[in-house]
């Protein structure tokens, strides 16, 4: 959808060149029309086996930050120091983030302006406590998502499993795994409006 709309597109990731990918994301019964097309897509393909390193990407040189879900960055944002400064430069910068799935995690450890955690006060959602359960993997995951947000103080809402939902506010959005679409669109308006 950033694509189609004219984004120019940088992805990175913590170690740069082809990211791992959660292979739950590409069982059949996962898969959605736009998942497929960018499965078929081969120069989009090539463009995820090079992604850039995520300490060679600073918040001066975009418009707004887009964190993809899947299990990952249970494991991979929470305390990545790199990643962390990047989305509070972009917070500070009064930036658009947005993270969809389970990559609100990335956010559960990031300051705002005022030094508190960013989500405090925030409406927020994300990969909730009972989608966790019907995958079978709330013993596997460091954390459950759903319950950290709430910690740092997020005003936490969830919607029926796998429904699209998703909360925005001026500097963050946040969303569950069918919401890619619905925040991507909203992105793409936080991105025409200044």
């Amino acid at each position: 959808m950033l694509k189609d709309a004219g984004a120019a597109i940088t992805l990175a990731s913590p170690k740069g060149g082809q990211p791992p990918l959660d292979p739950r994301s590409d069982l059949p019964e996962n898969l959605t029309e736009s998942t497929t097309r960018f499965r078929a897509d081969n120069a989009a393909q090539a463009f995820l086996a090079n992604t850039k390193k995520l300490a060679d990407v600073f918040a001066d040189d975009f418009d707004a930050v887009f964190y993809p879900g899947g299990h990952g960055p249970m494991w991979d944002m929470p305390d990545n120091a790199t990643s962390i400064a990047l989305i509070e430069a972009f917070v500070q910068a009064d930036k658009p983030v947005a993270a969809v799935c389970h990559a609100p995690a990335a956010l559960v450890n990031v300051r705002g302006k005022d030094g508190g955690y960013l989500v405090k006060g925030k409406r927020v959602t994300g990969f909730t406590n009972a989608e966790e359960g019907v995958v079978g993997l709330r013993a596997v995951v460091p954390f459950l998502l759903e319950d950290r947000l709430k910690e740092r103080g997020g005003l936490y809402s969830a919607g029926a499993n796998w429904a699209p939902m998703f909360k925005c506010t001026a500097a963050c959005d946040r969303s569950d795994p069918a919401s890619s679409g619905p925040v991507a669109r909203e992105l793409l308006n936080l991105l025409r409006s200044v």
